[in-house]
């Protein structure tokens, strides 16, 4: 991807095609103007127009957005059969991409695991990542976040047939999967001692290891595990959530102006509907609606 951040772009205002002015009287005796003729066309009032040398800017110009997620997360993002993904975040993407003009043919889908999403911003590979990102102090060092737009908690999976491990306290002495990298792994070798922490590169990987007995639990967001849970009757969520995990958009390091449009426009869908929406046709099809998270303009 072409990092377009910088580039100078400003979209002009589209304006009204005039019809000539006909002289026909209306019921009332007042004149009106005729249709216009065949093949002509309207075009619209007016266009958003994006401040000069934004990134908003210059990506409706371009007309494409690259945005990173994640492949194999159920209700989030999972890549569906036709190889485009689908899920909760996979929609903010498309809500973002539409509000800059920007229609699904002009958005690149980067597969975008814990362990490279700062990376892909800092280098420039995608413009933004919607992956279940939780905001936090340490990240926020190195990238932007908007949002959050959702607000998680880790909890734990283990085997329905399992009935040692109801909750975190019964994790002493266990093996828990998780991905390296991720703010659920930071937070089981720092509070969950006597649990042996096994990192993979993808939660999804954990649960075939799960199955065959190498692992006796996963822990990441309830969310994530509770999509698992859904495709498998061999898998169960146990317990409730421990942490709070508010999951935001991260883009470039102190490109504010894009943070704060992007957090204009979670805050108008959130009012409209939109938000909504999006997530009962996704996420919402297992999980309760919940309210959507205050953005934190930090």
């Amino acid at each position: 991807m072409r990092s377009r951040r910088g580039a100078v772009a400003l979209i002009a205002a589209a304006t009204l095609a005039l019809a000539g002015c006909g002289n026909g009287d209306d019921a009332d005796g007042g004149t009106t103007d005729p249709a216009p003729d065949a093949g002509e066309t309207t075009e619209p009032a007016e266009t958003t127009e994006f401040p000069e040398g934004s990134t908003m800017a210059a990506l409706a110009e371009a007309g494409t957005i690259t945005i990173g997620t994640k492949f194999d997360q159920p209700l989030f993002g999972l890549v569906g059969p036709d190889g485009v993904p689908e899920g909760f975040d996979v929609e903010i993407g498309r809500i973002i991409a539409e509000k800059l003009g920007i229609d699904d043919d002009g958005i690149e889908w980067v597969e975008t695991v814990s362990a490279n999403r700062e990376t892909f911003i800092e280098n420039g590979t995608v413009d933004i990542v919607i992956a279940t990102y939780t905001i936090n102090d340490a990240r926020k060092e190195l990238i932007s976040f908007a949002g959050p737009y959702y607000e998680a908690g880790q909890s734990i999976l283990t085997l329905a047939s399992n009935e040692d491990i109801q909750g975190p306290d019964d994790l002493a002495g266990t093996r828990v999967c998780t991905v390296s990298g991720s703010t659920p792994e930071q937070n089981l070798v720092a509070n969950f001692p006597d649990a042996e922490v096994v990192p993979f590169g993808t939660y999804s990987e954990c649960l075939e290891p799960l199955k065959n007995g190498q692992v006796d639990a996963v822990s990441t967001d309830n969310v994530i595990l509770a999509g698992f849970a859904a495709d498998d009757a061999e898998l169960e969520v146990r317990g409730e959530p421990f942490t709070e995990e508010p999951y935001g958009i991260g883009l470039a390091m102190d490109d504010d102006e894009f943070r704060d449009w992007i957090n204009d426009v979670l805050e108008e869908i959130y009012e409209d509907g939109t938000w909504t929406a999006a997530w009962e046709s996704t996420a919402g099809t297992v999980l309760p609606t919940p309210e959507p998270p205050a953005v934190d303009r930090y």
